[in-house]
């Protein structure tokens, strides 16, 4: 079902039933009242026709039979009562009234009472006059109240209906009003696709929720034509990095086969080749693993890696790779209490990142002092790697984590632009952020945040 149709039926059903309820409660309340309205009516002309009937003067049966005949209307089939009650209580009841002894009884106790048999009503009141005590009854049928009821009912059934065709009509112009913008949104979305990426959703300035929703859209779009836009640098650059060593490779492979040549010389070929190959093989296993940091991490083992620990393996690994290193671990800034030196991740992955950095440092910075440092917070563990080599330009900054992107400065150096790329992907799949300050000649400053 769409939300339309269900914005319309709770609407509907909400207002509808409102009505219905509130005409129920008028139809109730209205009957209610109709009764008591046609008990004070009988009232009225029981007192009357007590004071008519049973006067004490003479002239107040004239007068009070001229108010009864001129100023009351004659109710349906209206009749007149006059019972007498003796000194003893008892009364002189009439044959032709069928009313319970309760009746009789509460007129004494109270002085009045009422009764109802169908559409007859009965009101009985106790008078007291110089002939005696008497219990003077009228009854009439409420022909009245069912005629206004009837109408009533009439006017409310056709309000209902009315309201209820009205609440519908309302409710489909305010569905498609509501959903107006989204339905707006879904075919701007529609015409999007990967050759357009480019487009982005009208976002009108204001406050509400369609407006969130398509800014939304856009940071998504945004994210997504970055992502095409990476991933086809990546494959177009990652296809001229491994076709370069493979074109190497083949030319000297045709040279070497071309004559008859000396044994140098096919040593000197099989080395060119033996070296391409090497290249090759080093790009196919950066790529490998820049490929598997692109999951979530649920395939990897994690546990809880101690930094300090993993720090002093970096640096007996690079003491082997690079025996005249000028790394040093900065001790000043350890954390005291010992459970601000452990994260939850993979050793190996961080191990990787992390000697990736601190390789870079000491290439780029003509194997000077290189000085890797190890802090904490309340929240998180701070490796701080800083080194006085070349430095980044400012305007390389923002690439320099796009993979085989290397910094304009850096062409007397042998690089392929994985490293950095890699360790980004590495410290993400850890919940962390890696942070790059440098400048030109004077050094890189890079900063990894890791959660504890």
């Amino acid at each position: 079902m769409k939300i339309r149709t269900q914005i319309l039926l709770i609407f509907a059903g909400l207002t509808i039933s409102t009505i219905m309820v509130m005409s129920i409660l008028v139809y109730y309340f209205a009957n209610q009242h109709s009764f008591e309205d046609f008990y004070k009516r009988l009232e009225i002309r029981a007192y009357i026709t007590a004071k008519a009937s049973l006067p004490y003067y003479e002239e107040d049966s004239v007068i009070y039979n001229e108010i009864r005949d001129e100023h009351l209307e004659k109710l349906p089939s209206e009749k007149e009562y006059l019972l007498l009650v003796s000194g003893r209580g008892q009364i002189n009841q009439d044959s032709t009234l069928k009313l319970p002894a309760s009746f009789y009884h509460q007129v004494l106790t109270q002085s009045k009472a009422t009764h109802r048999n169908g559409n007859r009503f009965y009101e009985g009141v106790l008078y007291k006059s110089k002939q005696g005590l008497y219990i003077v009854i009228v009854s009439a049928i409420n022909q009245y109240s069912s005629e206004y009821l009837a109408w009533l009912r009439k006017i409310l059934l056709i309000c209902f209906v009315v309201s209820s065709a009205i609440l519908i009509g309302a409710g489909i112009f305010f569905s498609r009003y509501i959903l107006r913008p989204i339905r707006d949104i879904m075919n701007q979305v529609k015409s999007i696709s990967s050759r357009n990426l480019h487009l982005r959703l009208d976002a009108k300035q204001s406050r509400d929720e369609i407006n969130e929703l398509a800014t939304t859209f856009n940071n998504m779009l945004d994210r997504l034509e970055t992502a095409f836009e990476t991933q086809n640098n990546f494959v177009s650059n990652a296809s001229h990095e491994l076709s370069t060593p493979l074109t190497a490779i083949i030319g000297e492979a045709e040279l070497a086969l071309n004559k008859n040549r000396t044994q140098e010389n096919y040593v000197a070929a099989l080395r060119n080749i033996l070296s391409e190959a090497g290249r090759l093989e080093h790009i196919t296993k950066s790529l490998l693993h820049l490929a598997q940091t692109g999951f979530d991490g649920k395939k990897q083992d994690w546990g809880q890696v101690r930094m300090d620990e993993l720090l002093f393996t970096i640096k007996n690994t690079i003491d082997k790779i690079h025996p005249g290193n000028h790394v040093e671990i900065d001790y000043s800034l350890f954390p005291e209490e010992e459970e601000k030196l452990s994260v939850s991740g993979n050793e190996q992955l961080l191990e990787l990142a992390l000697s990736n950095i601190v390789m870079n440092a000491i290439k780029y910075s003509n194997n000077q002092p290189v000085s890797i440092a190890l802090a904490a917070t309340d929240l998180k563990v701070i490796i701080n790697v800083k080194d006085l080599g070349i430095g980044i330009p400012q305007a390389d900054l923002p690439y320099i984590f796009s993979p085989f992107f290397r910094a304009s400065n850096t062409g007397h150096f042998k690089g392929y632009g994985i490293g950095l790329p890699l360790a980004m992907n590495i410290i993400r799949m850890h919940k962390g952020d890696i942070i790059v300050h440098s400048q030109v000649n004077a050094g890189t400053e890079i900063r990894v945040e890791l959660p504890l």
